[in-house]
């Protein structure tokens, strides 16, 4: 899939899957590469990655036709700036709950490289046609996705919505849930309420609605039926430990085996 088909799947069909990509081996990429998704996801926000490896990482994915979404530290536009000069197709930016952060990121990833009082000009629609032509040319590859993760983020969304050049709207169950007061209860009507909320209104303005989906088969087809059409199937370390945990308890079940340590636990980023 190249980044102009995603951006197509986001504003007017999906749904469209990848998985979040924590390992960054030179290895991976061919294993990544044969198992069907449409684009990785990349967090700098909650893993520790260098810019080399985030650039390394990118640019490979991208040569694979595997678009690569990369989440910033903070929603500063120049860490957006950074990582689209590093090869990602699009930003991911976290703590979104003002229009005015979202008005910047736009001006990171959709007007680039206007800086300054131009770049305010161009904010308030101020441009020249010629110029205004070759900004969009110049940047219609890039991605902009903005997380929604806390209740003043979903009582500002209609605002948030109003910003030209969105891409998406991207959920982070965990924490949405524990800003809402019902951690991790992905199942919790207060919860879904939100999430349904947010799905309708992106779709309507013709922005995508993403989830990173952590539960079950059955509750993403869940989401898929809500409305999201941007799905984040879990991440590598989640298939890895998963494997491993149970492979490992039903060899040492036919040995006759008790593991004498708890095992369980989850990962939530």
């Amino acid at each position: 899939m190249t980044t102009v088909e995603l951006k197509n799947a986001l504003h007017d069909g999906g749904p469209v899957f990848g998985t979040l990509i924590v390992s960054p081996s030179p290895f991976w990429p061919k294993i990544i590469g044969d198992c069907g998704l449409d684009f990785v996801f990349i967090d700098t926000e909650h893993i520790a990655l260098d810019r080399s490896q985030v650039s390394w990482m990118c640019r490979t994915y991208n040569a694979m036709g595997l678009p690569p979404l990369v989440r910033t530290v903070s929603p500063s536009p120049y860490e957006a700036t950074m990582v689209l000069d590093d090869g990602a197709a699009g930003v991911v930016a976290p703590y979104i709950e003002e229009v005015d952060q979202v008005m910047n990121l736009r001006g990171a990833s959709k007007l680039r490289p206007l800086k300054g009082k131009r770049l305010e000009e161009a904010l308030n629609g101020q441009l020249p046609d010629q110029l205004a032509d070759y900004i969009l040319g110049f940047n219609e590859n890039n991605l902009l996705i903005v997380n929604i993760e806390s209740a003043p983020a979903v009582e500002n969304l209609d605002r948030i919505l109003d910003v030209p050049g969105i891409d998406s709207v991207l959920i982070g169950p965990h924490d949405l849930s524990t800003n809402l007061g019902v951690p991790e209860k992905y199942d919790d009507p207060k919860f879904l309420k939100k999430v349904e909320t947010i799905f309708t209104k992106a779709r309507a303005r013709g922005v995508g609605a993403g989830i990173h989906a952590w539960g079950t088969i059955s509750s993403q087809k869940r989401f898929v039926e809500m409305g999201a059409n941007l799905i984040i199937h879990k991440a590598d370390v989640i298939f890895f430990k998963e494997g491993m945990r149970t492979e490992l308890a039903e060899i040492r079940e036919s040995l006759g085996i008790k593991l004498t340590r708890d095992i369980t636990g989850d990962v939530n980023i």
